[in-house]
């Protein structure tokens, strides 16, 4: 994790400096803010690698916080891992409805947090490496440009929902999405779509990919993830 910059967004002082302190030891630069509005600023004017963002935080809340940046363009790619004392499953939806990339709860182990936060940005690098967009994960193949997905060298016939689901999972793989978060990606908001009909999308998806449909993985009680 060299040189990487990692902005922390929490209000209690002694969690902060233990993340600070364990990113700067794995080499990474960080900066910190203690409200959601300073949150806010600090990662238009920083541009992060990634950020750790608090749920219960003075004046704007974290989840507040995390949707505004992920429906801003210039800061839509960047990774949030949610990192809060909340860790009930209707909040853990919650923070992934508003577009967390990961989701850690207190108390937490100071090591998997960082194993955590390894791979976010491992997904980040990835994301970036890709070239003219096509994206490849596992034998899946998707060409944005083309609109065209393969399995190996057999061209798959996809609707454009279809097609929209696969291109949306493959560009973050092992990003767990929810039902709310695909549809606006593949068809924008206030699309009236509910969350069976992905059910019923994904579903097909999976059987026009055959065996290579195994690696879009349900997620219990959150969504679906495209392999890791």
């Amino acid at each position: 994790m060299a040189d990487e910059l990692i902005l922390i967004v929490e209000d209690d002082a002694d969690i902060q400096e233990l993340l600070e302190y364990n990113l700067i030891r794995a080499g990474c630069r960080v900066e910190c803010a203690d409200t959601g509005e300073q949150g806010l600023t600090a990662a238009r004017e920083y541009e992060p690698d990634l950020m750790v963002l608090d749920l219960m935080l003075p004046g704007l809340s974290g989840s507040e916080v995390c949707r505004r940046l992920k429906s801003d363009p210039a800061t839509a790619d960047l990774p949030i891992i949610i990192l809060t004392a909340k860790g009930e499953e209707e909040d853990i939806v919650a923070g992934f409805e508003a577009g967390a990339d990961d989701y850690v709860t207190k108390p937490f182990s100071p090591r998997v947090f960082m194993a955590r936060v390894e791979v976010a940005l491992r997904r980040r690098r990835g994301s970036a490496a890709q070239e003219d967009g096509v994206l490849s994960v596992f034998d899946i193949v998707v060409h944005p440009g083309r609109h065209e997905a393969r399995v190996g060298e057999q061209i798959i016939d996809l609707t454009h929902s279809e097609f929209g689901i696969l291109h949306f999972l493959a560009s973050r793989p092992g990003w767990v999405f929810t039902r709310s978060q695909i549809v606006r990606a593949v068809h924008g908001d206030d699309y009236p779509v509910t969350g069976r009909s992905v059910d019923v999308q994904v579903a097909a998806l999976r059987k026009k990919l055959g065996t290579a449909g195994q690696h879009i993985e349900t997620v219990r009680g959150v969504g679906y993830k495209l392999g890791d």
